[in-house]
C-alpha cells in the first residue's frame, strides 16, 4: 500500500511537471504570436498616425519584445520560437528605418548659432548671402553684444565655433564693401571689430587653458 501511495505521488508530480511545461510552452507561443501580430500590424498604420504616436510605438515594441523573450527563458527547446522573435525584430527594424528615412532632417543649428544669428540661415558653406549693406552693421552689433553677454558660460567648443562664424562674417563684409557699404557703417564696424577681436582671442585662450587644467586634475 505504501509503495502504491509513493507511485501515485510520483505520477502526480510528473503530471504536474508536464502540465507546468505545457503551460510555459503555451504562454511563450501566445506571447510570440502577439509580438508577431503587433509588428505586422504596423504596415496598416497611416503615416500621420505613426508620426503622432511614434514614441508610444517604440515603447510598445520594446515591451512586447521583452515579454516574448522572457517567456522563453524557462523553456528547454526554444530555438524555433527564438527564431520567430528574431524574424519579427528584423522586420520592425526595417520598418523603423523606412519610416525614419521619410522624416524631415532635423536642423543641426547649435544654440550658439541661433543666439548669434536668430532664424537666419547662414548656410552650410557659411556664405552669409542674406547679409547686405543695409543690415551688416546690425549683424555685427548683435553678434558681438551676444558674445559679450554670454562670454562667461561659453565652452572651448563654443569659442571655436564663434571664431569660425566671426571669420566667415568678416569674409562676407569684404564682399559687402564692394556692394556699396556706407563709409559711416564701415567705420562703426571697424570700431566694433577693434574692441571685439582681443576679447575673442583672450577668452578663447582662457577657455582652452581651463579645460587643460581640468583634464590634468
Amino acid at each position: 500500500m505504501k509503495k502504491f501511495k509513493i507511485l501515485l505521488i510520483t505520477l502526480a508530480t510528473g503530471a504536474a511537471l508536464i502540465s507546468c511545461k505545457n503551460e510555459k510552452q503555451t504562454n511563450a507561443e501566445k506571447e510570440i504570436v502577439a509580438y508577431e501580430m503587433f509588428v505586422d500590424s504596423l504596415n496598416n498604420v497611416a503615416v500621420i498616425d505613426l508620426k503622432t504616436n511614434w514614441d508610444s510605438i517604440e515603447n510598445d515594441h520594446q515591451k512586447r519584445k521583452l515579454v516574448a523573450e522572457n517567456a522563453l527563458l524557462e523553456l528547454e527547446n526554444r530555438e524555433e520560437l527564438k527564431g520567430k522573435i528574431i524574424v519579427s525584430s528584423d522586420k520592425y527594424e526595417l520598418y523603423k528605418a523606412s519610416y525614419l528615412a521619410q522624416q524631415p532632417k532635423k536642423s543641426t543649428k547649435s544654440v550658439v548659432r541661433t543666439a548669434l544669428f536668430g532664424s537666419e540661415d547662414i548656410g552650410d558653406d557659411m556664405a552669409f548671402s542674406w547679409v547686405n549693406k543695409n543690415n551688416i552693421l546690425r549683424v555685427y552689433e548683435n553678434f558681438t553684444t551676444t558674445v559679450e553677454k554670454n562670454k562667461d558660460v561659453y565652452s572651448r567648443e563654443d569659442w571655436d565655433e564663434i571664431k569660425l562664424y566671426y571669420e566667415a562674417l568678416d569674409t562676407r563684409k569684404n564682399t559687402v564693401e564692394n556692394e556699396g557699404l556706407s563709409s559711416s557703417d564701415n567705420m562703426k564696424i571697424a570700431s566694433i571689430k577693434f574692441k571685439f577681436a582681443p576679447m575673442l582671442k583672450i577668452n578663447r585662450i582662457s577657455s582652452k587653458s581651463e579645460e587643460n587644467s581640468e583634464a590634468k586634475e
